[in-house]
């Protein structure tokens, strides 16, 4: 279809909207890696850093939407684990998710420890920050990539709504980001909610698919709980003095 076309085009429309809402919904799990990354370097650095490694996953997502034939093969199985076969998809979503329970791991043994202090995480570099973003955001992409290839044939749709869903991300990361480095305790959550995921992504991996609705309301209601904790928290300091 003429692209000038789809701008009249009502079902062109609610396809954009409904793949941009999914895909702000599937970049939650990436917002929260992000969040808790930047956290730990200064705010310039970590504006950069966002800025560079959002910006850097952007270009990787258009490029694997270009080529979609290239990517549908990814799901193709390479061999067989007993009757599961396993793609090149399968063992990213693998990969990543042991990358993401390593890393939450490694960050809450350095928080019972004492090693950490109160606001930081362990990475102070940009450049790995920026490094860490681009790989994790790349395994969060495969899905919705995939997602959004099912949903519409059209790539300027696609675009449009990553592109959409990339700069809610970015406007979100920062203020997420300061909130967690402002309030210790949530850094924890973050680092629990980090775990949950990567067990999500390693039984995707297995093709054992865990509704992501149960793993988003269980996320919302612990960072409900946890905001009435902070709220709590703040009321005493301000009776006490």
């Amino acid at each position: 279809m003429n692209p000038a076309a789809l701008l009249t085009d009502p079902h062109a429309w609610a396809a954009l909207l409904s793949l941009s809402v999914l895909e702000i919904v599937l970049g939650i799990d990436n917002l929260v890696f992000i969040s808790l990354l930047t956290s730990g370097l200064d705010e310039q650095k970590a504006r950069h850093a966002r800025r560079i490694g959002l910006g850097l996953a952007f270009l990787f997502r258009v490029v694997m939407l270009a080529t979609l034939t290239w990517l549908v093969k990814l799901t193709l199985p390479l061999f067989y684990l007993f009757t599961l076969g396993i793609s090149w998809r399968d063992i990213i979503l693998i990969g990543g998710g042991l990358f993401l329970i390593g890393k939450a791991t490694y960050e809450i043994h350095r928080e019972v420890d004492g090693a950490a202090d109160d606001k930081t995480i362990s990475v102070r570099s940009a450049p790995v920050a920026i490094a860490q973003i681009v790989i994790i955001d790349l395994v969060f992409s495969i899905d919705s990539i995939i997602t959004a290839i099912g949903t519409t044939e059209h790539l300027e749709i696609m675009v449009t709504a990553v592109v959409i869903a990339m700069l809610i991300m970015y406007a979100a990361a920062g203020p997420a980001g300061n909130f967690i480095a402002n309030h210790p305790t949530t850094k924890m959550l973050a680092l629990a909610f980090l775990v949950l995921i990567g067990m999500a992504l390693i039984a995707d991996g297995f093709d054992l698919h865990i509704p992501r609705g149960y793993i988003y309301f269980a996320m919302a209601f612990a960072a409900a709980v946890e905001a009435i904790n902070v709220l709590v928290s703040r009321r005493r300091r301000h009776r006490i003095r």
